[in-house]
């Protein structure tokens, strides 16, 4: 091939728009990278919500000790007796608790269905507390995690997997017909295709992890449920981001749901024990959201879901109200004749 050819065929290739596609790619890669270690490589418990039960006298003094640790890793707060402990333990108000028995062993109460490694994290924490006041210590956990779910993360790879169907589901609509629509009406088709899609995927994704695997307990309704409405959030929020930027709508879906969203979810670290920002930001996105509610459903009774549902919901009609104007606005924009110029 003549080098001038060669030449013109790199020309032709490297386009100003497949340069773009290649740099956001490689943006994408080392934001994946920067996000998941900068998130999970040096895990620190940070005002970990914790309760004391103890005498009146030595409850305070306790609660005070507590408060000064270096670094704070425990936020603690006193309460009146045991039953108490496990009741907000239960309602996911705090994440473990010590009992104080001044004449004999005192006890710890964690939660590892919360999260193997905030449960261990706890135990290490106050046993070498015990240790250097010369006490004993028996760590009991009230609400332990699945036999086959060991280190409670079956419920995050759930939501994980549900995510990914949502945010596929929406591009293999795009790659099929292109990632804008032309009109609401086909804009309401693809909503209607990806409420089928969480039907069919929630469904499937609370039989295998319940009654199949035996991997997570709690209602397998409610889990179906929840899984619909994760999958037609993540993927209706797609289908709006594609809807207003074309094809890079996946690749913005990718960054909030894949690069912020999981390792802010509070799967492989539940989030007292993630940095500041991932800890703040995790509750927001679908996969944190998620991940809190299928634990609670597993684990704790369906306590303390509001606020991620609210979450979830918000995420599916914020998406599916864009993707319906954007079409709108599109389909305007067609049928409007150009302006005559005199």
């Amino acid at each position: 091939m003549p080098h001038s050819s060669f030449l013109s065929e790199v020309k032709d290739a490297v386009t100003p728009r497949a340069t773009l596609l290649i740099l956001g790619v490689i943006a994408l890669q080392l934001l994946f990278i920067a996000s998941y270690v900068g998130a999970l490589h040096d895990p620190k418990p940070k005002d970990v919500p914790f309760a004391v039960v103890a005498p009146q006298a030595a409850s305070a003094q306790a609660v005070t000790r507590l408060e000064r640790l270096p670094g704070s890793p425990l936020d603690p707060r006193a309460l009146p007796d045991a039953a108490t402990a496990r009741n907000q333990i239960t309602n996911r108000d705090i994440d473990g608790a010590l009992i104080i028995d001044p004449a004999g062993t005192d006890t710890l109460l964690v939660a590892s269905g919360g999260g193997r490694v905030l449960a261990n994290t706890l135990t290490t924490l106050v046993t070498t507390l015990e240790r250097s006041e010369k006490r004993t210590l028996r760590t009991v956990d009230v609400i332990p995690s699945a036999t086959h779910d060991p280190n409670g993360l079956s419920s995050f790879y759930l939501v994980v997997g549900w995510c990914v169907g949502g945010y596929l589901g929406a591009a293999a609509l795009a790659i099929s017909a292109g990632a804008k629509p032309s009109n609401p009406e086909r804009a309401a088709i693809r909503l209607a295709v990806m409420a089928l899609v969480g039907i069919i995927g929630g469904l499937g994704g609370a039989l295998i992890t319940g009654p199949i695997l035996d991997a997570l307990p709690g209602s397998t309704a409610a889990l179906w449920g929840l899984g619909a409405l994760i999958i037609f959030a993540v993927g209706a929020a797609t289908l709006a981001l594609q809807g207003v930027f074309g094809t890079i709508g996946i690749g913005l879906v990718i960054l909030l749901v894949v690069i912020l969203g999981n390792p802010s979810a509070g799967g492989a670290l539940p989030p007292p024990l993630l940095p500041p920002f991932w800890k703040a930001i995790g509750p927001a996105l679908p996969p944190g959201a998620g991940t809190w509610a299928t634990r609670s459903i597993a684990y704790f009774e369906n306590n303390a879901m509001t606020t991620s549902l609210l979450v979830l919901t918000a995420w599916a009609v914020a998406g599916a109200a864009i993707t319906l104007v954007a079409a709108a606005l599109r389909k305007r924009a067609d049928t409007t004749p150009p302006a005559h110029t005199p």
